[in-house]
């Protein structure tokens, strides 16, 4: 599902979640390794066009990985001490490597990004957030594609 359908069906929801990632500049993006194991790593994301884009330097090895196998976990960076702002918020997915020149020069009329790139296109399987309410709940809003929002409160 594109970030543009999932901003449809859970428009609170993904400004609140765009909100977040635009706080910050770079965030933690995880990708499987060859052998499996995780691989953490800084990145930049955009929000354009409906679409949650991935843009990484040639030959690094998070696109590898996701050339490799494309599941991957974003989270939005936390900020600067223990205050969470607009909470914790991830999103969980798949990645599509985008090579048609048409799109990728579309997209570097908007972000400029240094050449040559990657770029990837995402396909949204799980956005997450959580969050302290009111100093007394936990709470935990999860989205998936084809269910609605689930909000979770733990006192």
């Amino acid at each position: 599902m594109t970030w543009e359908s999932f901003s449809a069906a859970e428009p609170e929801f993904a400004k609140t979640v765009e909100e977040r990632f635009g706080a910050f500049t770079h965030h933690v993006l995880a990708t499987l390794r060859a052998d499996g194991s995780p691989r953490t790593s800084g990145l930049e994301v955009r929000f354009l066009d409906g679409q949650l884009w991935l843009g990484m330097m040639p030959g690094s090895l998070k696109a590898l990985d996701l050339r490799r196998d494309p599941r991957f976990a974003l989270q939005a960076n936390p900020g600067e001490g223990t205050g969470l702002g607009g909470g914790d918020v991830r999103i969980g997915g798949r990645a599509v490597e985008v090579d048609d020149p048409a799109v990728k020069g579309a997209y570097t009329e908007k972000v400029e990004p240094p050449e040559p790139f990657h770029l990837f296109r995402t396909e949204l399987t799980e956005v997450v957030r959580t969050y302290v309410e009111d100093d007394t709940y936990l709470v935990v809003q999860v989205w998936k594609p084809g269910e609605p929002l689930r909000v979770v409160k733990r006192k």
